[in-house]
């Protein structure tokens, strides 16, 4: 009778692992959960943008030339270069690798050309202060990632002495001066820029301008020159983020 109760008790254990077993393969398996991947944001150049500017500016215009067959008057004109400065604002706008934008800028230039006037062994030397432009542009360029290669072009208007000159013959009396008002004209150049962050790029860029400078001359012939001047400037700006 012992053996059968040891035979019973077996038996009833084994239908019990049986069951849990059972059991244990109905539930449903506990997996560690899947790794999120946030996806990393394209970069695009895309968006408003402010920055500043510095450089270097040279006055291209070194030619005028005055004569007056009575008075037997010649003048010279130099070139000057200087340092060039300012601010910008822009937006930007991507297609695919392609960008198009508007940027105006406002410049401090210490730039501009003076005059050496002869006249019956007398001379007379005199250079205009004027020390500013601005420009609207537009800008076409084409993107490789984060780097950008463009070429610019617009509206240029300023102040950029082309150079005065004054002088006087007794009996004779003759005047000339340069208009130091503001001028408008046109603006070319290229740049490249580089966006080191998302926020924030860098660019070196070249600018060819000319203003229309009207001259009043009474008395004598003379020529007229326009304020031609060129600029390689370095520029850092900030992107307000477009995402």
């Amino acid at each position: 009778m012992r053996s059968s109760l040891l035979s019973l008790l077996a038996g009833t254990a084994a239908l019990a692992i049986a069951a849990s077993a059972a059991q244990a393969a109905d539930l449903p398996s506990r997996a560690a959960p899947a790794p999120i991947i946030a996806a990393v944001p394209v970069f695009t150049w895309t968006g408003f943008y402010v920055g500043v500017n510095a450089g270097y500016g040279w006055n291209t215009n070194d030619n005028h030339r005055y004569y007056d067959p009575l008075l037997g008057y010649y003048g010279g004109g130099g070139s000057n270069g200087g340092f060039v400065g300012g601010a910008q604002i822009g937006y930007n706008y991507q297609v695919g690798q392609f960008v198009l934008g508007l940027e105006t800028d406002l410049q401090y230039a210490d730039i501009g050309g003076g005059n050496q006037n002869y006249y019956f062994g007398g001379y007379y030397r005199d250079k205009n202060n004027g020390n500013w432009f601005g420009t609207v542009r537009a800008r076409a360029g084409v993107a490789f990632d984060r780097a950008l290669i463009y070429v610019t072009g617009g509206f240029a208007y300023g102040d950029i002495a082309n150079g005065a000159s004054a002088a006087y013959y007794p009996g004779l009396a003759y005047y000339y001066g340069s208009d130091n008002g503001t001028s408008t004209g046109w603006v070319l150049g290229a740049g490249v820029e580089y966006a080191f962050t998302n926020n924030l790029t860098a660019k070196v860029e070249g600018l060819y301008v000319n203003l229309d400078t009207k001259n009043n001359y009474y008395g004598y012939y003379g020529d007229r020159n326009n304020a031609e001047f060129g600029v390689i400037r370095a520029g850092l700006n900030y992107k307000f983020s477009s995402y």
